[in-house]
C-alpha cells in the first residue's frame, strides 16, 4: 500500500505529494500515470514495454514505480518534507539518506 509524504523543491519552495511503497494506482492505470504525474518520456516508454509484454510490464511495475519515481524526484533538487519520523520511514523504504 502506497503511503504519502510531503516533498518540497529546495529552490522553488513548491510543495507537492510523493509516494513510497506499493502503487495501487498503477496496477489499475498502469502507464497513464506517468503521463498524470508530468513524466512524457517515462509514461511513453512504460506504454511501449506495456505492449511489448502484452500487460505484464504493468504488474510487475506497480512494485517499483512509486519507489523510481520518488527517486527521481529526490535526485532533481526535492526532499523529504514530512514529520522527522515519517522521512526517517520514507527514507528507509526509499533507502534515501535522511540527513
Amino acid at each position: 500500500m502506497a503511503k504519502k509524504i510531503s516533498i518540497k523543491h529546495e529552490q522553488s519552495g513548491m510543495v507537492k505529494t510523493g509516494f513510497y511503497g506499493f502503487s495501487w494506482t498503477y496496477l489499475f492505470f498502469g502507464w497513464f500515470v506517468p503521463l498524470f504525474r508530468s513524466e512524457l518520456g517515462v509514461g511513453a516508454l512504460h506504454l511501449l514495454f506495456t505492449f511489448v509484454t502484452l500487460g505484464f510490464w504493468q504488474f510487475i511495475v506497480c512494485f517499483l514505480y512509486n519507489k523510481q519515481y520518488m527517486t527521481r524526484m529526490l535526485t532533481s533538487g526535492w526532499v523529504l518534507a514530512g514529520s522527522d519520523s515519517d522521512n526517517v520511514l520514507a527514507g528507509n523504504a526509499l533507502g534515501v539518506s535522511t540527513k
